[in-house]
């Protein structure tokens, strides 16, 4: 029993922070390096996650679609492709001005991003 607890603690916080942080994004040049391929569309209606872009990485809350794009590969939690056509992607997002607005629209995506 003592065994299976400590496992259990030692996976939580493994997964924990991946969980917490987990819109650290990095954007690549080809689509085969990428995790996501996303397409931004031209109005919010038409998206499945609002994308506010935070200017810290503290400022990351979990899956909200609040998005910090690091420098370097390693540092992301996904790596993402912006493609030219909708129907290449795998999300469409749409960037907004305020941080309240940012938020899925369509949960059935959410599990792209965990």
């Amino acid at each position: 029993m003592k065994i299976q607890l400590t496992k259990y603690i030692v996976l939580s916080l493994l997964i924990l922070p991946s969980v917490i942080y987990s819109q650290k994004i990095f954007s690549v040049e080809y689509e085969s390096q990428s995790d996501i391929k996303v397409f931004v569309v031209e109005y919010e209606s038409q998206c499945d996650l609002k994308v506010y872009k935070v200017k810290y990485e503290s400022q990351v809350e979990g899956n909200k679609g609040l998005w910090y794009f690091v420098k370097y590969p390693s540092q992301s939690d996904k790596k993402i492709y912006f493609v030219d056509y909708e129907s290449q992607s795998d999300l469409r997002i749409f960037f907004v001005e305020y941080r309240s607005q940012s938020g899925w629209k369509n949960k059935s995506k959410k599990h792209l991003l965990y």
